[in-house]
């Protein structure tokens, strides 16, 4: 197969992409009429203007004046494709944000190879670091009010779950007061290496992430030069001090090629001291929830049981400051 013809992208003479449309694009409700009934309200606000980042932010529009947890999430993609403006992203965020209910920072980070690895990950500190400012001295409404500063959690899906495990290790040894990270939420991180692992191998023809696409992409996003072995794509080659990182969630599918990957990066997480809640025996495969309302539900069920066992509440049990 053709990987460039499958993820729909065709290589420029100066080493940027052509990327055809894989996904319709969601405006905020700021750029909508006022509805009343949706239970999502968004509006987008510069991250680095240097860079041309930015930060889609959801609220929970029937408990506004509540003090909401705090998500700070990274979109999948495989570091080459889509934003925070992508359509199943942009309607997964606000789904999060209403159920759990939760503020939801989704982070529209530079994509490779325009800007290969580790950009996604400054982009992700960068974003972290706007929402200690912010903690200290809000600069829009939406940030004076509603958010609980002390309860933030770093989340991504796919290779955002991979941004959002660097993030965490990058910003572990950070003094951000007011801000607290309490938790990472990696929901079928994205992970690599260049010995195959049984999964990979029995799932090669994958319809979603097929192998020579899966390649292709560590390939864009990797530093020039670097194979899959690189501490960005397998983790067990960084060396790092994993036990600094806060409780993590890391959840799979068995349909997945990635999940061998998954159950290895457990293990280092485990053998590093962290605590670690594992789901990687589900039903389904890459990117589910973004395809099946059943799953979806599932997902969010999960998530809100994390958050606020995270918080000190039982699983499925409400914060009494909601």
């Amino acid at each position: 197969m053709d990987p460039y013809k499958f993820l729909r992208i065709s290589p420029n003479p100066d080493g940027s992409l052509n990327r055809s449309s894989l996904s319709f694009i969601s405006p905020t409700t700021e750029e909508q009429p006022v509805d009343s009934s949706i239970q999502t309200v968004s509006k987008d606000l510069p991250l680095n203007k240097a860079r041309n980042t930015w930060i889609r932010i959801f609220r929970p529009n029937l408990t506004p004046h509540a003090k909401h947890p705090i998500i700070i999430y990274f979109h999948g993609g495989g570091f080459i494709l889509f934003s925070a403006a992508s359509t199943f992203f942009h309607d997964s965020c606000a789904n999060i944000a209403a159920k759990i209910p939760a503020v939801v920072l989704s982070v529209d980070y530079r994509l490779a190879p325009e800007h290969r690895l580790p950009a996604a990950y400054e982009d992700a500190v960068d974003a972290v670091l706007w929402l200690q400012s912010q903690a200290r001295d809000p600069t829009d409404p939406w940030l004076a009010s509603g958010l609980d500063f002390g309860r933030c959690f770093i989340m991504g899906s796919s290779s955002g779950g991979n941004i959002a495990y660097h993030a965490g290790l990058r910003v572990a040894g950070l003094t951000l007061e007011p801000l607290k990270i309490v938790g990472l939420i990696l929901n079928q991180p994205y992970f690599g290496g260049v010995e195959r692992t049984e999964s990979e191998k029995s799932m090669a023809d994958d319809k979603i992430l097929p192998l020579p696409a899966n390649d292709l992409m560590w390939e864009l996003a990797l530093p020039e030069g670097a194979d899959r072995d690189h501490e960005y794509s397998n983790p067990a080659r960084g060396h790092v001090m994993v036990g600094r990182l806060p409780k993590c969630s890391v959840r799979g599918y068995l349909g997945d090629p990635l999940v061998d990957r998954q159950r290895e990066f457990v293990r280092m997480l485990e053998k590093g001291g962290v605590r670690v809640e594992v789901k990687l025996d589900l039903d389904g495969h890459h990117g589910i929830e973004l395809f099946s309302k059943e799953k979806a539900e599932d997902f969010v069920t999960d998530l809100r049981d994390f958050v606020y066992g995270c918080l000190g509440r039982g699983p499925g049990g409400a914060d009494p400051r909601l």
